[in-house]
């Protein structure tokens, strides 16, 4: 389905999952351009809403699908806590690909979303033509990630915008936004406003109780790395990021000699991907993959 708002630059479509819930995607520029479509996939907590600068430039000559996971943005929220886990977000995405015909596709995954990424290609590897990582690799600072599960999981309502900025500039100083508008539309896909005028977070309290945690909790990733040989694969880190090392990022390009690296100067975890060094990799990285 449409939404009703004909001046977004994007069409608001609802899919069924699997098991019948409710999951929203943006889906961007015209499904019959020659450019071979970019599939987004956010952030453990984040939303389709991430990708909105990105999604908004590169729509010009291709389409872009951006989905919210189930229990965020506007996807619904799953009744069973039992569901939110690794396997059924895939599931769920598979679902969207092929519902929109989204064949071949360029996968575009934030940290979470970029492990994703890697696990999409082994589960349908005939449907990816490249892989775009966006600060997250096969190996990543685990203390980080913990930091990160405990900022979420501690989120509370917030009085307005402006609490929410100058909040999630403390709690993230290494994002290092370029100004508050860039932070204003941070914040407005991570609160969403309430009936009580309130903001809450945008997501399912239920889906951030169910991150596993600790040393074992994320498998081993390499072998899924590993996978993506046979694909084009453009890593992009922030020069501030915890999560993706550089040394991380050296391994990466020894098993994978033909790995794109690109590094965004300033800016942590993670890349918003309008950022001059990340455009420019970005679009060398498409053009070369296009038929």
């Amino acid at each position: 389905m449409t939404g009703s708002t004909s001046q977004l630059p994007y069409r608001e479509r609802g899919i069924s999952a699997s098991d019948g819930l409710r999951l929203s995607c943006r889906d961007y520029g015209d499904p019959l351009s020659i450019g071979i479509p970019v599939f987004c996939l956010a952030g453990l907590a984040r939303n389709a809403a991430d990708f909105e600068p990105f999604a908004e430039r590169i729509s010009m000559v291709r389409r872009v699908v951006a989905l919210d996971y189930r229990g965020r943005g506007r996807s619904a929220y799953d009744p069973h806590k039992s569901n939110y886990r690794p396997e059924i977000y895939l599931d769920d995405a598979l679902q969207v690909i092929t519902a929109l015909g989204l064949h071949p596709v360029v996968l575009c995954g934030t940290s979470f979303g970029g492990i994703l990424s890697m696990a999409l290609t082994v589960a349908r590897p005939g449907t990816v033509a490249g892989v775009i990582l966006n600060d997250i690799g096969p190996d990543f600072d685990t203390k980080a990630t913990g930091d990160v599960v405990a900022l979420i999981r501690n989120a509370r309502p917030l009085a307005d915008w402006h609490t929410a900025v100058v909040q999630l500039k403390q709690a993230l100083p290494d994002l290092n936004l370029e100004n508050d508008e860039a932070w204003l539309r941070f914040a407005k896909g991570t609160y969403r406003q309430g009936e009580d005028g309130r903001l809450h977070p945008d997501w399912d309290a239920k889906a951030m109780e169910a991150i596993p945690t600790g040393p074992k909790a994320v498998p081993d990733l390499w072998p899924y790395f590993h996978a993506l040989r046979r694909y084009p694969v453009l890593a992009i880190r922030g020069a501030l990021s915890e999560f993706l090392s550089q040394k991380t990022m050296e391994r990466m390009k020894e098993a994978k000699p033909d790995l794109r690296m690109a590094t965004v100067p300033g800016r942590g975890h993670a890349p918003i991907l309008n950022e001059p060094e990340a455009t420019k990799a970005i679009d060398e990285f498409l053009h070369e993959i296009d038929p």
